[in-house]
């Protein structure tokens, strides 16, 4: 009689084809590796001198950028460590929108020190408690490290300081150009009565041709069509919105007209353009001199808005209709209809602007300022653009971080360098085994500031051992100078600063996600389904967003 081989628990109760895995070697140390790969490709992108990816995505489109959240989203990882690690980014890049890249740098950095003391002999769970110790401690004490307070909100010169640091880490060439359109744009969006900023106000148009210094911002909005009739532009626009085509409408079933001499097709064609006439005459009547609709005009409607000298503009985007509506406080009508005078835009002027061979309709509030702005970027290409457009996320989303908490912490690796300094200093206190998990966590926060020199060509190991030196000293403000080996500058007045919230959400991701990682000591993996891929490619427009119309 041949001999039973009992089966594993997992092959028991899952089906064929089930795989699991456990143990420090096959998990903890194997999901350390997988992590510690995704940071090295991030690694190199890090900081002012960082290199551009290529990334081609799973439908073909083509990203070169250094943004670091655009990289994990569009690498697709498959590992389920380095996916928590692609989670935590996409955490970072939803919340303060800024800080990506050092969230994931710092997150591992940290696992790669546990993993150095897991070899050593120390268990996880003791690498766990050092981590949530000394994180705890490290929250105690972060308000220590803020050396500004970001005043002057509404004065664009001013906050352009506070941006500039965020878009250099971007855009170094066109560090300047960016800040300023940035500043100028949320100054000009930002409310003064003390309600919450919100970016979705400030509208980014890509136009091809020239460079990034013709890239300018207008207060209203632009959309890159022309417009529908003769008519191209309007001085003091009294505006009527239509959430349907401006066109006769069909039914939606077949219908049938019985026509049986001349004089009936005759008649049956006249009283449909007499209608159409009256339609926009009453629109003429009513003062209207421009009609925006969310679909294509009809011809008969297109002759008579030229008879009456009314400029038709086109949208192809509800989410553009709904920000017009916004901008010119009134509502879209669901069908065509002369709305009341209270429901009718206002805007100072509407007008067709030719750039680069490429027409533009613009809404603009000349003069004050207005609920939406516009930033129109000129560029050689679309990459170009969309990496000059992922810098002004970068920095718009810094300002609305900064009209929630106004705190600012040094940039250029000071932050980082005076948290590493501070975590230096309790684990010398402390006598406990804990002490070589503060060391490693210090170690961590030093990686950045070292990446940030060896990414700009300079010897990470001297810079860092200089501004140690310099910050005990003499000044606490003491930052990396990318430019030239063997300086280093003064953030303060260099105008170098961070968004504290940015740093401390980054840092808190950091520290929460390496300890989650570190905490799985299992994998266990059903066997794949089958069937087509779920995973159905994103709907584009040919300018490469999401948000076509519905």
């Amino acid at each position: 009689m041949a001999l039973s081989i009992p089966q594993s628990f997992q092959s028991r109760f899952m089906k064929d084809g089930a795989r699991s895995f456990k143990g420090l070697d096959e998990v903890v140390l194997r999901n350390i590796e997988a992590c510690s790969e995704l940071g090295n490709q991030l690694r190199t992108t890090f900081g002012p001198n960082g290199m551009n990816k290529l990334v081609i995505n799973d439908i073909d489109k083509e990203f070169i950028t250094t943004d670091a959240a655009t990289i994990v989203r569009e690498l697709d990882a498959v590992h389920p460590a380095a996916q928590l690690l692609s989670f935590a980014a996409q955490c970072v890049d939803e919340g303060p929108g800024d800080g990506v890249n050092t969230a994931v740098i710092l997150a591992v950095a940290l696992l790669e020190g546990a993993g150095e003391l897991i070899r050593a002999g120390l268990k996880p769970i003791e690498v766990i408690d050092g981590y949530i110790e000394i994180q705890k401690l490290l929250m105690e004490k972060i308000d220590s490290f803020i050396i500004a307070k970001a005043t002057e909100l509404h004065n664009p010169g001013e906050v352009k300081k506070y941006l500039k640091a965020s878009v250099m880490s971007k855009q170094l060439i066109h560090a300047e150009k960016i800040s300023e359109l940035a500043a100028e744009a949320c100054v000009q969006v930002a409310s003064k009565t003390g309600k919450a900023f919100n970016v979705d106000n400030i509208r980014i148009v890509k136009i091809p041709g020239g460079t990034i210094r013709d890239s300018t911002v207008v207060n209203g909005m632009v959309f890159h069509r022309a417009s529908e009739t003769d008519r191209k532009s309007v001085e003091e626009a009294r505006v009527a919105l239509f959430a349907c085509p401006f066109d006769i409408t069909q039914t939606e079933t077949k219908g049938t007209v019985l026509l049986s001499n001349a004089e009936e097709l005759m008649s049956f064609a006249s009283n449909e353009e007499q209608e159409v006439e009256k339609q926009v005459k009453e629109l003429h009547d009513a003062g209207i001199n421009v009609v925006v609709a969310a679909g294509k005009f009809g011809d008969l409607y297109v002759h008579y808005l030229n008879k009456y000298n009314i400029m038709g503009v086109r949208l192809v985007s509800k989410f553009d209709l709904r920000r017009l509506c916004r901008m010119l406080g009134a509502p879209a009508q669901a069908n065509i209809c002369v709305p009341p005078l209270d429901l009718l835009g206002q805007c100072d002027k509407v007008h067709q602007k030719e750039l680069s061979g490429q027409q533009t309709i613009v809404f603009e509030k000349t003069g004050q300022t207005g609920s939406i702005a516009s930033i129109v970027i000129r560029g050689a290409t679309m990459q170009q653009m969309n990496d000059v457009e992922r810098a002004l996320d970068d920095a718009i989303n810094n300002y609305k971080l900064l009209t929630r908490d106004n705190r600012l912490v040094g940039g250029a690796g000071t932050f980082e360098i005076q948290v590493a300094r501070y975590v230096e200093y309790l684990a010398n206190k402390n006598s406990t085994v804990s002490q070589y998990v503060m060391h490693k966590f210090g170690q961590a926060y030093q990686s950045l500031p070292k990446q940030l020199a060896k990414n700009a060509g300079l010897n990470e190991t001297q810079v860092l051992a200089l501004l140690i030196a310099e910050q005990k000293k003499s000044n606490a403000c003491i930052g990396i100078d990318i430019f030239e080996f063997g300086k280093y500058l003064d953030v303060k007045k260099e105008s170098i600063y961070d968004a504290y919230l940015a740093k401390l959400k980054a840092i808190e991701v950091a520290a929460d996600t390496a300890i989650q990682i570190l905490r799985v000591d299992q994998i266990i993996m059903a066997k794949p389904a089958g069937g087509p891929d779920l995973k159905a490619p994103r709907p584009q427009d040919p300018e490469g967003n999401d948000d076509g119309m519905a």
